[in-house]
């Protein structure tokens, strides 16, 4: 039977007025691998500083395995700002002791990409303060894994992960014997990761064993049930449960309730997008050209991102960009942007971009655009529109799209200075699409949004007609809302991958395996001149204790042969001979010890 290592019982918690965890209980045991979802706000990183005490709780009680080794990655890291990435992550362990662990090789390598930390400018000595708080927290991370642990308790670890990190990191934790409790918006991660999942709702948690198709399925179930309570809900949970039955059945494990009523809930749901029909809208807005590139050089600076580029966005087209962190994913959007906004006149450092007559873009980049702080969430879309095209004689008005986008009727009068992080990315994206453009550049559009958000916003993308470009490291969005995965592998080309992001991680795997034959010359030999050259205090500190040990050991020879001499004068007094002759074998071991210790910095030194 596993062994019982968190106990939450009857545990609330309120902030202001608002009761985030109304009498909760639960478990975790031995093994458990648990997801926590939720919406913004609701209580998931509550629950789990809870959970590992490090906030109280109002009522109830929380209780720990009287042995508990615990690892818990907040949100905000308690790094020493002025200590090395060597020190926080290593500690004091020699270079040959860390770089001979195979736990410390493979987390160092799967979260920065080799033992010498690209990408840092000092690798392990880089100091900690000066970095970005995506770096600290990968730091942090690396930290924690390294270590030993009954029970690791993660939120949102795959924040600031591309998608190899985010894939390496599923394969570490799956392959660990530590339970885990992880609070995380990626879905697939939670797929793969996650054997029960905790839905955090409206102060009390629900639970649900498998991982997040598994809760998708019992959710649906559930909400079949109670179709009079969560009618809007209901239809947009069926829909991505049709779009996991149908789409993408390699994803799923087997359902852990029955089949059957999975199967009655999707009967009467169409394919979440209607291609023919958004493809036939899609040239009737746009024309037959959007963006045409030929031989196209793209360059960040001094550096070039890609060259001789010829391809061409068609109208309709929905295309999903991965690739390696500096490879250009970003950089080229930002290209094609510039050149719509200049009409054609502004181009790329080689080549041309041809922009279609009728492109009207929106671009939603990582930077969250500064509204008006005293402006109220609607004013703030009205601003844009105050109703939008749907295409095919729907449309909607601006109130009605915030509460889609989860801003109830009460929400909508919010000054937009107390909106949270990802309330603010939400509006961003409304903005975008109130403007009804024909032409979308999403990069990370993911970020700060919860899961019932990222449905929403795929649901409103199911529907929209016109070109679609998304960089993003969360591959459910990117399967689940584009049609064609385009990859930059680091080698100034584009290129298209018909199996996705599986084939990407496969690419990458085999680019890795190929360099690593031709780096192990150089890392040889690199290792062979660090074992040569000692660092000068080392030699010194040997140095320094060799003379110490040769002055106790003339020390000792000096008294050995006192106590001889000793010996020989009290002969006949038996009691008094024993007693030197213990000093002396003492004296005869600590000059062995000492011997031995010479020899060994003999060789060192």
């Amino acid at each position: 039977m596993a062994t019982n290592l968190v106990n939450v019982e009857s545990v609330g918690k309120v902030y202001g007025t608002r009761a985030l965890l109304d009498g909760v209980s639960l478990g975790v045991n031995e093994g458990d691998r648990i997801g926590v979802v939720g919406r913004n706000g609701d209580g998931k990183t509550t629950l789990i500083r809870i959970l590992a005490k490090l906030e109280p709780a109002d009522d109830g009680r929380v209780t720990h395995a009287g042995d508990l080794r615990l690892g818990v990655l907040t949100q905000h890291d308690s790094l020493d700002p002025e200590a090395t990435i060597r020190h926080e992550v290593i500690g004091d362990l020699a270079d040959h002791e860390w770089a001979g662990n195979a736990k410390i090789r493979d987390v160092l390598t799967g979260l920065f990409g080799g033992l010498d930390l690209p990408g840092f400018p000092q690798g392990l000595d880089t100091v900690i303060g000066p970095l970005s708080g995506g770096e600290r927290r990968r730091i942090a991370l690396a930290q924690l894994l390294i270590a030993e642990q009954d029970l690791i308790v993660l939120d949102e670890p795959t924040n600031h992960l591309d998608v190899e990190g985010i894939s390496w990191l599923a394969g570490h934790l799956r392959a660990r014997r530590s339970a885990l409790v992880v609070v995380t918006h990626d879905r697939w991660f939670l797929d793969q990761v996650c054997t029960r999942m905790w839905d955090v709702q409206r102060g009390a948690v629900h639970e649900y064993e498998g991982g997040y198709s598994d809760y998708v399925f019992a959710r649906a179930e559930r909400e079949r049930i109670a179709a009079g309570e969560e009618a809007k809900r209901q239809n947009l949970m069926r829909k991505e449960l049709a779009w996991l039955r149908r789409g993408a059945p390699a994803r799923t494990s087997k359902p852990r309730f029955r089949i059957e009523a999975a199967n009655a809930l999707i009967a009467d749901v169409p394919a979440p997008r209607d291609s023919a029909e958004l493809m036939r809208f899609a040239n009737s807005r746009l024309g037959k050209t959007v963006f045409d590139l030929e031989d196209v050089t793209v360059t960040a600076g001094p550096k070039v991102l890609l060259k001789h580029l010829t391809w061409q966005l068609g109208p309709g087209d929905r295309i999903g960009l991965v690739g390696v962190n500096g490879a250009g994913k970003t950089s080229l959007l930002r290209a094609l942007s510039e050149a719509a906004r200049s009409e054609g006149e502004q181009q790329p450092a080689a080549g041309r971009v041809t922009v279609g007559k009728t492109v009207r873009l929106a671009y939603l980049s990582q930077e969250v655009a500064e509204l008006d702080r005293n402006l109220r969430v609607l004013e703030a879309v009205e601003q844009v529109r105050q109703r939008v095209d749907l295409g095919k004689g729907r449309e909607m008005t601006a109130s009605q799209l915030c509460e889609k986008f989860g801003f109830t009727k009460e929400k909508q009068w919010t000054p937009v200075g107390d909106l949270s992080g990802g309330e603010r990315r939400r509006l961003q994206i409304l903005r975008l699409l109130m403007d009804e453009p024909n032409v979308l550049f999403l990069d990370e559009p993911t970020n700060d949004l919860d899961i019932e958000t990222l449905t929403q916003l795929e649901d409103v993308l199911d529907s929209w007609p016109g070109s679609l470009v998304v960089i993003s490291h969360d591959r459910y969005f990117i399967e689940r809302t584009t049609d064609r995965v385009l990859a930059l592998l680091g080698d100034a080309a584009l290129r298209m991958l018909p199996r996705g992001v599986d084939e990407y991680l496969e690419r990458r795997q085999r680019a890795l395996a190929e360099a690593a034959p031709a780096a192990a010359p150089a890392k040889q030999k690199a290792d062979e001149q660090v074992a040569r050259q000692r660092s000068a205090a080392e030699q010194r500190a040997a140095k320094k204790e060799l003379q110490k040990i040769e002055r106790r050991l003339d020390r000792i020879s000096e008294q050995e042969s006192d106590l001889h001499t000793r010996i020989a004068e009290h002969a006949t007094d038996f009691a008094k001979v024993a007693e030197l002759d213990t000093r002396l074998r003492e004296l005869t071991g600590e000059r062995e010890d000492l011997e031995t210790r010479w020899l060994e910095l003999a060789d060192d030194a």
